[in-house]
């Protein structure tokens, strides 16, 4: 059990650490990093003493005496759905039909904290950045690639070390009993989500000379039970958010050519439901776990949750008033506050709006931001009482301590000293701030691609939707990419006079009267990008005459 002693040397250690990987930090040539990178203070390069220790790992064969200490699953069928481009498989599916008619499915996840050990640089490197960082041209990972891609990911035909929740599932999606151990497994295919959608919709599926059958059959089975355990969480008064998520297109200098949509198929969900299931299944046995026998919390099994507080009520006011003016409702209490299901009425009523976008957008600004704290508060988006991270720690740090401490609670029966409490809630502060950086980092990524974009469409129109008003013009985004920029207020009625009404959002003209107001249909113009700066001019098409 460590002491406050070893805590200050840790502290010690890291600083020095951080030190020295400024120091020693292998850099991207100027060539090489993006803006973002350059704003965030993203490091791309490992420093030596940690790549030092990442060869020193030991290799992909297991040996048996850690094989003998773990669950074999390796005669599972076994199977990951990842994106087409993805490298980094942290997650796998097993599934069984069982005897008694039920179902047992496997959640997967790398063991990677078996690979990493606490106190190491490397334990520190992952510490200080965090999070992978997933930029439009690249990922900026939190583990070097040897970790990432090689010794933890789930690749098939490899037998692999995981954490596991095992799971029983009757045809209902009850939970009938659940099981969290490590394992060893041995994946039989990498399915890319098209793929596992090419399966459900019964079309041909493209893994020329793969034994199908079993898995087709279990992917459809694992479908039916992700549907019923998404319309529970609804029912029991999740929130349904499903923005929408532009990609990029590049060429083979790294150059935008082509801006889309992502659309997400039943077997996205389906690997979200059994994601969120590990999840709330780990939270609740350490929630739980936490309560004495007077059903009060005490200190004992501090834990990393991951919160989401109820949106403050005066926020949901704003919006519902400004939302009235595209004709849609919010029914708010005397308080300001609003239930899961007027929520989820107002966003399906949105549906195929013009205003779709910017509705979808503004709730989404009315709610809290999730965040990592010891401090259980439930999570309001997902309505469930207890929730961490715990299926992702090849790309997020909170997930490594979830597995460590799941280790100590449920492995080993051990639990944390007071300064260890403490400092497991600053190392909540610090992921949670590492990832708003990387999410800030992400968006001037995609800001900086668009421009990219766009500056080869100079002079050329788009039809466009306005989404912000200012007194100093409109914001407009391009229905077709949802790329945004300003078009300034001085090429707006050239000859009249601009007002701006800020209680209503809309700039008037002085004498003409016409009016311009958040969510107007317009035509525009591409006149002015700054690459360096994101920023984009456009100017209305119908006044530039």
């Amino acid at each position: 059990m460590r002491t406050k002693d070893l805590i200050a040397k840790r502290i010690r250690r890291e600083r020095a650490h951080l030190r020295k990987e400024r120091n020693k930090q292998t850099e991207p040539t100027p060539s090489q990093k993006s803006k973002a990178e350059e704003e965030y203070t993203i490091p791309e390069g490992f420093s030596e003493e940690v790549l030092r220790e990442v060869k020193k790992l030991p290799g992909l064969t297991i040996p048996e005496s850690e094989i003998m200490r773990r669950r074999d699953m390796r005669d599972a069928l076994t199977f990951t759905i990842d994106p087409d481009e993805a490298k980094d498989f942290d997650d796998a599916l097993s599934f069984q039909l069982l005897e008694d008619g039920n179902y047992q499915i496997g959640i997967h996840i790398a063991d990677v904290t078996h690979y990493v050990e606490e106190q190491t640089a490397l334990d520190e490197e992952a510490y200080h950045r965090g999070t992978s960082v997933y930029l439009v041209d690249r990922v900026i990972p939190m583990l070097p690639e040897r970790l990432s891609n090689d010794l933890c990911s789930l690749r098939p035909d490899e037998d692999k070390l995981c954490m596991s929740v095992i799971v029983d599932l009757n045809e209902e999606a009850k939970v009938l009993k659940h099981k969290i151990c490590r394992t060893v497994i041995r994946s039989n295919y990498r399915l890319t989500y098209r793929q596992a959608q090419d399966i459900l919709e019964k079309k041909e599926c493209n893994m020329i000379g793969r034994d199908l059958p079993a898995m087709s059959q279990a992917i459809q089975d694992l479908d039916k039970l992700a549907k019923i355990l998404r319309a529970n969480r609804f029912r029991y008064g999740a929130i349904n958010f499903e923005s929408t998520e532009v990609h990029f297109r590049l060429d083979e200098g790294g150059e935008p050519v082509e801006i889309f949509f992502h659309k997400s198929y039943d077997s996205n969900h389906l690997i979200e439901e059994f994601m969120l299931l590990a999840n709330r299944i780990v939270a609740t046995e350490i929630g739980k776990k936490s309560k004495g026998d007077n059903g009060e919390h005490n200190n004992k099994y501090p834990f990393v949750y991951r919160i989401h507080a109820n949106p403050d009520p005066e926020k949901l006011s704003k919006l519902a008033t400004f939302i009235k003016r595209f004709g849609f409702h919010l029914k708010t209490s005397s308080n300001g506050g609003a239930t899961h299901k007027q929520i989820n009425a107002l966003l399906d009523n949105c549906q195929g709006h013009p205003s779709q976008t910017l509705v979808e957008t503004l709730t989404i600004r009315a709610m809290a931001k999730a965040v990592y704290s010891t401090d259980n508060i439930g999570h309001y988006g997902l309505a469930f009482p207890y929730y961490t991270h715990f299926t992702s720690p090849i790309r997020r740090y909170p997930d490594m301590m979830v597995h460590r401490l799941v280790a100590k609670y449920l492995l080993q029966s051990k639990a944390l000293c007071r300064s260890d409490i403490e400092e497991l809630e600053q190392a909540c502060i610090h992921s949670t701030d590492c990832e708003m950086g990387a999410q800030a980092a992400e968006r001037d990524s995609i800001k900086q691609m668009h421009a990219r974009w766009i500056s080869r469409h100079l002079g050329e129109e788009f039809d466009a939707i306005v989404s912000g008003v200012t007194e100093f013009g409109l914001f407009v985004q391009l229905t077709d990419t949802m790329t945004e920029g300003l078009v300034p207020i001085r090429t707006i009625e050239p000859h009249d006079y601009m007002q701006f009404d800020e209680d209503n959002y809309c700039l008037v003209a002085a004498h003409s009267g016409k009016t311009y107001t958040l969510s107007d249909a317009v035509r525009v113009r591409v006149t002015k990008v700054d690459v360096e700066r994101k920023l984009i001019d456009f100017v209305l098409v119908e006044e530039d005459f």
